[in-house]
């Protein structure tokens, strides 16, 4: 796979890295040492700090970036798309065409990126989410009827580099951004309650911030690698009269999980507003 990647700020940065470190190991077990990173960024600094990850090559222009790469991540925000996607379009089309073009931009869909790059054009779409640059990511993909299969895996397996990547109808899309895009400030939300009271409750805030993370850390990947559901998990924590019992009951009855949905539909909504 030859990746280009436009854009290498904080989420393009993060694939970037992730994808660097997964072909290094891959080429230390001696598999998949063809592969290869191209990167452009209109920002020379940040162009010039990717230089030193490993299967990267920093390139001086879009046209030499879509000369090189077969696959054309475009990690930039979505507000400059009337701009830029045409001239990526004109680029590939210079290159030769056949690529796959990656967007990862909030609001844009397939349809309005065809209507650009061609009706015929292989798109995915994908949802990221912040955690990606620490490797804990989550992101849901969905691609045009004209990406084969093993393309597809192949973009799977960039953003399974930097965590979990699941394909996903373009239709559920916007409810990807309510659970995963958008969820990590519900958690930070959530983290920031816990380690504020335990700070009230006498806990220096350097560690409380550690017992309020790594609980729910933990919390995760119990839900992750356990076949019970989420209730189960909670009332398996509840022993009767005990502490936590108490607590889950107020929840329960200000409808902390009523409250959580409302949010994450109102996030879902705001989604469905901006798609173009």
């Amino acid at each position: 796979m030859k990746l280009g990647i436009l854009g290498t700020g904080n989420m393009g940065g993060a694939i970037l890295k992730g994808f660097s470190e997964a072909l290094d190991r891959a080429a230390s077990e001696g598999r998949d040492a063809d592969s290869q990173i191209y990167a452009f960024d209109a920002d020379e600094a940040k162009l010039a700090a990717t230089a030193a990850l490993p299967f990267v090559t920093p390139v001086g222009s879009l046209t030499e970036l879509a000369v090189n790469a077969d696959f054309l991540l475009i990690a930039l925000k979505p507000n400059i798309f009337d701009t830029v996607i045409p001239e990526v379009a004109a680029a590939a089309k210079a290159a030769g065409g056949g690529k796959v073009y990656i967007s990862i931009a909030a609001g844009i869909s397939i349809g309005w990126l065809a209507s650009v790059l061609g009706a015929d054009a292989k798109i995915i779409r994908v949802m990221p989410n912040t955690p990606a640059m620490v490797g804990a990511g989550m992101a849901g993909l969905s691609r045009s009827e004209s990406v084969s299969d093993l393309e597809f895996q192949q973009a799977l397996g960039i953003f399974g580099s930097i965590g979990r990547a699941v394909e996903v109808p373009e239709s559920a899309m916007d409810a990807v951004v309510g659970v995963s895009g958008s969820s990590p400030a519900y958690a930070y939300m959530y983290m920031q309650a816990l380690i504020e009271c335990a700070v009230e409750a006498g806990i220096p805030e350097a560690e409380a911030r550690i017992f309020a993370a790594q609980s729910t850390l933990g919390a995760a990947k119990m839900v992750l690698e356990n076949t019970d559901s989420p209730e189960q998990l909670r009332i398996n924590v509840c022993s009767p009269g005990g502490t936590t019992i108490e607590a889950v009951n107020l929840f329960l009855e200000k409808d902390f999980m009523g409250l959580v949905k409302e949010g994450m539909n109102a996030a879902i909504a705001k989604s469905e507003k901006m798609t173009k």
